[in-house]
């Protein structure tokens, strides 16, 4: 017979609640922690951001400075692979062998992403991000060193004059972490629809509506993608339209939006780096049918600032650099500026 899961509590650490860091978000912790099962008492320490389960292989977590194994743990494929489709139905969808991969936000925020074997080659995959503080702003971000007490008052004054703002940067650097204290500085008299494949953005804000993508039912049907939610969100009088992860054709309809006269908007991107932003977006802009040169035009015009975080060694988010695009000779470019001090 298999072994069974084997799970050892561990105290969680103190942190101050003066500072905040990249790597912290809305709280998926506490009271509804015991819906993750097994690994319950993982997602419920206060440090750990991560977690992973690799199969029959073992349990990861990250608690800032990077996966570390969790010698005690032992469960069998079978095992993970219940937890797998029990942790996705309580987020109220389905995975199975005819849709083996799945993202779903859990109550309390926590994200957990499914990849069922035989996709999953080494065994079913689980991958959990948990988000650490609940309604996190500009200030705490800035006293736990994620930008220069100098960005501070230019960040504020981004969001005062309705900037549109792109957010970018590698998986896990804290792009949504800083977009949600970014919309959480907003008027208070502004509505803001945020439209995500999984709902994360949390902003401290009391007129906030949240779309999420629906998957597709057993059948094959019923699925709604976030073009079609980016364009529908127009039809709600929204002050902001925020996408919280751009990586399709709705790359198509949120430039559109934002050249229409809808300003304040805001999105994240994953690149490498600052100077790779154009050619993500030109890529994003293939998809939807756009050639080069309808993504400089429309860009260049849509974004006011790229804001681009990264994680160094030690797991530490930080806006290390900023820019603004340029329409020249048909391309998008993108040029590297320190409005601050």
């Amino acid at each position: 017979m298999p072994e069974p899961f084997i799970i050892q509590p561990r105290s969680n650490r103190e942190t101050p609640a003066s500072a905040a860091r990249l790597d912290e978000g809305p709280a998926g912790r506490g009271r509804g922690a015991d819906i993750f099962g097994a690994l319950a008492p993982y997602v419920a320490d206060d440090r750990v951001t991560d977690v992973f389960v690799n199969g029959s292989a073992g349990l990861f977590v990250d608690r800032g400075s990077g996966a570390e194994r969790v010698p005690e743990w032992r469960a069998s494929e079978r095992e993970v692979r219940d937890l797998a489709t029990e942790l996705i139905g309580r987020g109220g969808r389905h995975v199975d062998d005819s849709v083996p991969l799945v993202d779903v936000r859990m109550p309390g925020g926590a994200r957990v992403h499914v990849a069922l074997s035989p996709v999953a080659a080494a065994g079913t995959t689980i991958s959990i991000r948990v988000p650490r503080l609940s309604h996190v702003d500009l200030d705490a971000l800035g006293a736990g060193g994620a930008f220069p007490p100098a960005a501070r008052e230019w960040l504020g004054e981004l969001v005062a004059r309705r900037a549109n703002i792109l957010v970018t940067g590698g998986a896990g650097c804290g792009k949504t972490t800083l977009l949600s204290a970014l919309l959480g500085a907003a008027a208070r008299t502004e509505r803001i629809v945020t439209v995500e494949d999984v709902a994360e953005l949390r902003p401290n804000h009391p007129h906030h509506v949240a779309l999420e993508a629906r998957q597709a039912n057993r059948e094959g049907a019923g699925e709604i993608g976030l073009a079609r939610l980016v364009r529908e969100s127009l039809r709600m009088r929204p002050d902001r339209i925020v996408v919280g992860e751009c990586r399709g054709e709705e790359i198509r309809d949120l430039l559109t939006a934002l050249n229409t006269g809808h300003d304040g908007g805001a999105g994240t991107l994953h690149a490498n780096g600052l100077a790779d932003v154009p050619a993500r977006l030109e890529a994003l802009g293939a998809l939807a049918g756009w050639d080069d040169h309808a993504v400089a035009r429309q860009a260049s015009s849509a974004f006011d600032v790229a804001l681009h975080l990264a994680r160094n060694a030690d797991g530490e988010r930080r806006l290390v650099a900023v820019g603004e695009f340029r329409h020249r000779a048909g391309r998008l470019e993108i040029e590297e500026v320190r409005p601050w001090g």
